[in-house]
């Protein structure tokens, strides 16, 4: 397959429309067989259940090129399984499990030629979503919906290496207990805008969010969740029913135990504890991880040891070590890569 001509070093993080896109519907109470098609442009009513009342959940994950020429995809079946938790809590219907992988599959073969290089540092972006189509102006679920994935290839989060960032904490909630905090809605990402412009207008590049209930614990920021290294090498997660599981959290976690050979930990973090760890990062698919040099906190700044230069040295070898897997230098877990072609 002969690549688009594309600047693939000098590529930003944006949308640029490529070939093909999946579509299937759900009407009658079934879903239908889904096919690819040329068409880029959505058409509903104006009284979509969507565009009414937010009925729309979303995941993320990327394609890229191994160091041996294969396409291939890092665990979608977590994002299959993890976008049927979503749709059950916005009662939407979820879409099968193994035709979510399989529609994955079908788009990064259409659109092979956008898949970036190896080495260029970009990668193709893959976008499933789903969302309430028919009319619906009571408050209620839709009755039908529709299932598309979209890719568009993205440069590195990062130019020119990951820089740590200087994050703030918010005075804004990003999730209620018992809400839908641990699902991938889109609803969720939209009441986040406004803590992230004042965040960006403050000189912070994000929030860190404080669990709604006491605001004395750890949560996440608007679209990763944190890992902390202690100073004696220990991984430690936060806990809660409210952020969202990131599968890669999961995957880096996983990694510092069973290849590292580190102590992890998942539990309740409490914010008072944050000045005592030696190293901070948000982990998520776009950036995998992003190191923190600074937390400020209504002008108390918190500098982690790591410092403001580069990631800390037990953070560099997370990163290393979960994108030596994804690139193939490194032998996966059994599972975790998905060869496309």
């Amino acid at each position: 397959m002969e690549k688009k001509n594309l600047d693939w070093e000098n590529m930003g993080f944006s949308y640029m429309q490529t070939d093909k896109r999946y579509v299937a519907n759900y009407k009658d109470g079934k879903w239908d067989d889904g096919a690819l098609t040329d068409d880029a442009n959505i058409v509903m009513n104006e009284c979509a259940g969507v565009l009414q009342y937010a009925q729309t959940v979303f995941e993320g994950l990327k394609a890229y090129t191994t160091e041996d020429g294969h396409i291939v995809t890092f665990r979608p079946d977590l994002n299959a399984s993890r976008m049927v938790d979503s749709a059950k809590r916005l009662e939407m219907p979820p879409f099968p499990e193994d035709r979510f992988v399989d529609a994955v599959e079908q788009v990064v073969k259409a659109n092979a030629a956008y898949v970036p290089p190896y080495g260029s540092g970009a990668t193709l972006y893959i976008r499933p979503y789903m969302f309430g189509i028919n009319p619906v102006i009571g408050v209620k679920p839709a009755d039908e919906y529709q299932f598309r994935i979209f890719t568009t290839p993205v440069g590195p989060y990062f130019k020119g290496g990951a820089k740590p960032i200087t994050i703030c904490v918010s005075d804004f909630d990003r999730a209620a207990p018992h809400g839908t905090g641990h699902i991938k809605a889109g609803l969720n990402y939209a009441m986040s805008l406004h803590a992230i412009v004042t965040a960006h207008a403050n000189g912070f590049d994000e929030n860190m969010y404080l669990d709604s209930a006491t605001r004395t614990k750890v949560e996440e920021t608007g679209g990763a969740n944190f890992i902390f290294v202690t100073k004696d090498n220990k991984i430690v997660t936060p806990h809660s029913n409210t952020i969202l599981p990131s599968i890669t959290r999961r995957s880096i976690m996983y990694v510092a135990e069973h290849y590292l050979g580190l102590e992890v930990e998942e539990r309740d973090v409490y914010f008072d504890e944050v000045k005592d760890f030696a190293e901070c990062g948000l982990c998520g698919t776009a950036a995998v991880i992003s190191p923190v040099g600074k937390i400020v906190n209504h002008g108390e700044e918190i500098c982690m040891p790591s410092g403001m230069e580069k990631m800390g040295p037990t953070t560099q070898k997370l990163y290393d070590t979960l994108t030596g897997i994804q690139m193939g230098h490194i032998e996966a877990p059994e599972g975790w890569i998905k060869v496309i072609e």
